[in-house]
């Protein structure tokens, strides 16, 4: 017999990985969750005892009841096939040499998931590191978090790293406010292990405001990225947002001076920052992080699309902190506030 959890898991992770709906991810996660409470001397052993358990439809119900016969089912086999495709061929060498991600979202902000699971995904991927850096206080509408949530997620972190091989780092994606500060508390942002700065609000302020706005961020000593530059958005009707104005050589050339990583943000609906700023920020001398933003466990995957827009732009894989070891990325990320 097969695990039921763990085809369902394994089922959710392909949905999110092609980007699928919420609520049809979410059927096949909570299944989950409900099958792994279940003892496994209890469990309906024919698709019809699924059916009659809350939170189980004809969908999940086939996945578990094959897991449990030890099949797979039909349905996951064919994600399986899908799945086994490159997300993009022209990434794939770089995507090998990544070993870890600093820019990932769970539920404690906008993400779709607890910590645990996506360690669990991350550790199944071959990570050997990824930040959580879920939103800070002022992003409400992405349940940004306070001081007090914050140092209630890194209890949690230490819980579940006890559990995982993978190393999860503390982060933060921190809003850049408009006067170039962060939002949170400096004390805060010093222990952290990795802080990803990124503009939010206000994506339509003339360029010399933005500019110096981003500079500011960028001067923070705690400040190891800078996520997604440019601000731009597939929108649902396929129009892209329009990227912020800034000076982008000031910028980079900021970027370069105090070693903050640039962002390739591998979100499809991103691809921040565009090609043409790619190039210029390597022309800089800036380094960079290849990250998927992911809100959710199979959007991990996303690293691929990041480093196949690196592979085009030429960037020296060692400019790449997260192909860095984790001991080397660290000790980058602390270098303005070591004692």
């Amino acid at each position: 017999m097969t695990d039921p959890a763990e085809a369902l898991r394994e089922y959710a992770f392909w949905l999110e990985r092609e980007r699928a709906d919420t609520y049809r991810v979410r059927a096949f996660r909570d299944a989950a969750d409900l099958a792994e409470a279940i003892p496994e001397p209890d469990r309906p052993r024919t698709e019809a005892g699924w059916r009659e358990l809350p939170g189980f439809g004809p969908k999940t119900a086939a996945v578990a009841a094959a897991a449990c016969a030890g099949r797979v089912a039909d349905s996951l086999a064919a994600r399986r096939e899908a799945g086994g495709t490159s997300l993009d061929p022209r990434g794939d060498a770089l995507r090998r040499q990544l070993r870890g991600d600093l820019h990932t979202h769970t539920t404690w902000s906008d993400g779709g998931s607890s910590v645990a699971e996506m360690a669990r995904v991350a550790e199944s991927l071959g990570h050997e590191y990824f930040a959580v850096t879920d939103h800070s206080p002022r992003l409400r509408v992405a349940n940004g978090l306070s001081r007090e949530r914050l140092l209630a997620q890194w209890d949690e972190i230490d819980r579940v790293q006890a559990g995982r091989s993978v190393r999860i780092l503390k982060g933060i994606e921190v809003d850049i406010l408009a006067d170039g500060g962060l939002d949170q508390g400096p004390d805060l942002l010093s222990r952290l292990d990795v802080v990803t700065a990124s503009v939010h609000s206000d994506l339509r302020a003339d360029s010399a405001a933005m500019t110096a706005r981003m500079v500011a961020a960028v001067a923070n000593p705690v400040t190891t990225v800078l996520g997604h530059c440019t601000g731009r958005k597939l929108r649902k009707d396929g129009s892209w947002r329009p990227e912020s104005g800034f000076d982008a050589e000031i910028v980079f050339a900021a970027c370069a001076m105090f070693g903050v990583a640039v962002e390739i943000n591998s979100r499809p609906e991103r691809q921040d920052p565009p090609m043409e700023l790619i190039r210029l920020a390597g022309e800089a001398g800036c380094l960079f992080a290849i990250d998927s933003d992911a809100h959710a466990p199979g959007q991990l995957d996303f690293l691929t699309y990041g480093a196949a827009r690196a592979a085009e732009a030429g960037i020296d894989p060692d400019r790449i902190i997260t192909t860095w070891p984790v001991a080397k990325l660290l000790d980058h990320a602390r270098r303005h506030t070591k004692p």
